[in-house]
């Protein structure tokens, strides 16, 4: 059975916009560019205008956590001109919303562009956030009946706070049914650069997440963030499981309602 979703803790009214931004984020951009254009396809499905910034690269993130700042603080900063207008900024990624939304203005504190670091950190609003809470999203379920498993990042649980809002578009699909797995409120073992540095752990993180997943009974597992959807899709791919795999929630609810990328 799924669990009782509570959005409380979120802001209970915002503008609907006509205009946003989209962030991409490295990991679409490279590895999963079918979730990017599936997240927007949806957006512009619901009557949305997507501007999307080509000079765009990554949010600094990895150099961050790596422990550079300095290096981050350039890579980021290549992002600020970006968004001149007052629309939001839609990001596919609890991950990358987090360093943007919370860490950009640590990262520029003093420095000459804090301010417009700091203008467009308050404007960062992840996918499953914006379609929930800003949209009120009610989609008509087209699909057939199936049961699925989701996987949340730690970013989007414990940074973010919008781990409930994939679980709470997934309730809303009449055909669908949310399996509960037993490791859901932990790691995948990722972490960025966490699994290139420790990658003995991270692979028996991943091993216990991958297998908690699956024995749900689930025909698929979902996920808002990227980089897990790689490691764990990555692992089962390892394993030689061609039967059991997962992918983005955008993905998911664009087909689930009917829309093709």
């Amino acid at each position: 059975m799924a669990h009782n979703t509570n959005t409380s803790n979120q802001e209970s009214e915002r503008p609907i916009p006509r205009d946003v931004y989209f962030f991409g984020t490295c990991l679409i951009d490279i590895f999963v560019p079918n979730a990017g254009m599936d997240a927007i396809t949806l957006l512009e499905k619901l009557g949305i205008n997507v501007h999307f910034p080509m000079a765009q690269s990554c949010c600094g993130q990895p150099a961050y956590t790596s422990g550079h700042p300095a290096e981050a603080r350039e890579v980021a900063r290549a992002q600020l001109s970006l968004f001149p207008e007052d629309w939001p900024v839609v990001v596919p990624s609890g991950s990358c919303g987090g360093m943007m939304k919370h860490h950009w203005p640590t990262l520029f504190a003093g420095d000459k562009d804090e301010a417009i670091a700091n203008e467009i950190a308050g404007r960062i609003v992840e996918f499953s956030d914006f379609l929930l809470n800003v949209l009120d999203w009610q989609p008509k379920d087209l699909g057939e009946p199936t049961k699925i498993a989701v996987h949340t990042s730690c970013s989007a649980r414990r940074e973010m706070d919008v781990h409930i809002n994939s679980w709470a578009l997934v309730d809303r699909l009449a055909n669908v049914e949310r399996l509960v797995h037993d490791h859901e409120s932990e790691c995948c073992g990722f972490g960025g650069t966490f699994s290139v540095k420790h990658p003995d752990i991270s692979g028996a993180m991943v091993t216990d997440k991958a297998r908690s997943l699956k024995t749900t009974g689930a025909d698929e597992f979902i996920t808002a963030d990227c980089g897990c959807l790689m490691n764990i899709n990555g692992k089962l791919a390892k394993d030689g499981d061609a039967t059991f795999n997962g992918r983005h929630l955008a993905s998911f609810l664009l087909e689930r309602t009917g829309g093709k990328a």
